[in-house]
């Protein structure tokens, strides 16, 4: 039996603008794991099975007469993508293929199903591939993980900057711009999979960053789920008619972020907290242009207490639920923050930062 894990993530900075590119953000890895354990196949029939997700909802939608399931929330479509990509690359290193039995098993839920918000599938997508590139005894780095998970989890998803998948592979902190889509699209349509991989990828950019002595970050969950495949269609959906708003979020979301990685490495705290309020509010605004709900009233409270106890704060990721991140120093009170989260049903999420022991 191999069981291999990949760590949750959470975005600190540089959400929605990290889709396009040349547009950094900051994401950290968190110490909550999906595990993905493979073994060979005893009866000549394989098996899937996941603790977590053996009774999940199915959104679908109308178009026209027709019934169309969304299945970009369902976790078993990410683990189907990572075995048919991985499983084509391992073909195409003239390994022989075998039956198997996929047993799923996730910390990025809380106890009674709903996500935190740590980007579940792109851990699951990550475990998957690890497992069963070991279970074939392919030697694996880090950025042969990376481009297979992030090809597989683009193909169900169909949008996303696959950020997630450079958290839940690299660890860490770390600084991520997203590679060229259309690039990719037409690549895997007229190469091998394996030459796709050995490729460099335009655009793509994966840094890891030392946070400074002294900062602490803190979560905290709103306990209301949100679907971030849905927001950035809605967004995605109006990018041609606010050509010149969107233009002037990306160019001020980026001066951001990267203003925030000069405080990683000057180890500026001060910096970084001011960043991170720059960046709530060009949040705001782009949710306003956009007519979506990105900070909800109770991250708004998450959020408003933080910055009453010394921490700056924003939402995390694509919002409109999930979670509110801190970056917090020595001079934040975080005790009664976390007392006064509590009463306003903010739950404190007492996670670590997740290192990767590096591989080569």
């Amino acid at each position: 039996m191999i069981t291999e894990k990949a760590p949750g993530k959470l975005y600190i900075a540089g959400e929605y603008a990290v889709l396009e590119q040349d547009c950094p953000a900051i994401l950290v890895a968190v110490n909550q794991f999906v595990r993905v354990s493979i073994s060979e196949s005893t009866t000549g029939t394989g098996l899937i099975h996941s603790k977590q997700y053996s009774q999940d909802s199915i959104h679908w939608v109308r178009k026209g007469s027709q019934m169309v399931i969304d299945n970009r929330d369902n976790p078993f479509e990410y683990i189907l993508s990572a075995i048919s990509f991985t499983e084509q690359y391992c073909l195409e290193q003239n390994i022989d293929l075998t039956v198997y039995d996929l047993h799923v098993n996730s910390d990025l839920d809380s106890s009674d199903g709903k996500k935190f918000g740590l980007g579940s599938s792109a851990a699951v997508t990550v475990a998957t591939v690890k497992a069963i590139l070991k279970f074939y005894g392919v030697q694996a780095d880090n950025e042969l993980i990376y481009k297979l998970s992030a090809i597989s989890h683009y193909h169900v998803q169909g949008n996303g900057s696959a950020g997630d998948i450079a958290a839940s592979v690299y660890g860490g902190w770390i600084a991520y711009q997203t590679f060229n889509k259309a690039w990719l699209q037409y690549q895997l349509a007229h190469k091998s999979l394996s030459e796709v991989i050995n490729s460099a990828w335009p655009g793509l950019r994966i840094e890891l960053l030392t946070p400074p002595a002294g900062m602490k970050l803190m979560i905290g969950w709103s306990q209301k789920p949100a679907s971030t495949s849905r927001l950035v269609d809605e967004t995605n959906a109006n990018k041609n008619t606010l050509i010149d708003e969107y233009a002037d979020f990306l160019s001020q979301s980026r001066a951001c972020v990267l203003k925030m990685i000069d405080g990683f490495e000057t180890n500026n705290i001060a910096l970084i907290q001011q960043q991170i309020r720059v960046n709530r509010a060009l949040l705001q605004h782009f949710a306003k242009i956009n007519h979506i709900a990105i900070e909800i009233p109770r991250l708004t409270k998450l959020i408003t207490i933080a910055e009453k106890f010394g921490g700056a704060a924003k939402t995390s990721g694509a919002g409109n639920g999930d979670c509110g991140i801190v970056i917090a120093d020595q001079n934040t009170n975080v005790a009664v923050l976390e007392q006064e989260w509590r009463k306003n049903n903010i739950l404190p999420l007492d996670f670590r930062v997740h290192q990767v022991i590096y591989s080569h």
